[in-house]
């Protein structure tokens, strides 16, 4: 399995890759398996060409029912949401950091209540290092933990906040609790992870 990026930028895992064509007209159809039960709907294709020669991509069936599920019962499908916008995973990379980079934290969400802390003023953001105690290193990771959780569940953030003293080059650990909030709602819509 794979993770594909989803709309909004957020990670999907587990997606299937096949070598099923994925052409115009059959995306959204469904992946079968070779007793004929379907375990995707056909979604995506890699391509370096351009052509629709490459690998194909399937969202799996259960993560599909899931969400029509949802979307049957409510009207739209409830993510948990942070109310964090992470720094680039490049960017955490090349200043060799220990865990993923807060660059901004949405007013008023999840994140900002807890006290989560972001860029400002030239100075790191805290950096998120686990998240109920398992070690995360990437912002695929973050989402991957993410998926198992609901929104109003509570989540232990470790993170690493730099000195207030400024002339103090040292991080110490915190452990922050967030309350996840919801990516959607009836009426609203939220950004960031």
């Amino acid at each position: 399995s794979r993770t594909m990026e989803g709309a909004g930028g957020r990670p999907i895992s587990g997606v299937i890759q096949t070598d099923a064509s994925i052409n115009p007209g059959n995306s959204g159809g469904p992946l079968v398996n070779s007793d004929g039960e379907v375990i995707g709907v056909n979604t995506a294709i890699l391509t370096g060409s351009g052509t629709f020669a490459g690998v194909g991509l399937a969202i799996p069936v259960d993560l599909v029912a899931k969400n029509v599920e949802s979307i049957i019962a409510k009207g739209f499908v409830r993510r948990p949401f942070l109310g964090i916008v992470f720094a680039p995973d490049v960017m955490t990379e090349e200043l060799q950091l220990n865990g993923i980079m807060v660059m901004k934290v949405v007013p008023g969400g999840p994140a900002d209540a807890a006290g989560v802390r972001p860029m400002r003023g030239g100075r790191l953001g805290d950096i998120v290092v686990a998240i109920d105690q398992k070690a995360v290193t990437s912002s695929d990771e973050i989402y991957r933990q993410l998926d198992g959780k609901a929104p109003g569940d509570d989540i232990t953030l470790t993170v690493q906040r730099g000195s207030a003293d400024v002339d103090i080059d040292r991080y110490e650990n915190f452990n922050v609790t967030v309350r996840l909030g919801s990516t959607s709602s009836p009426g609203k819509v939220a950004i960031g992870g």
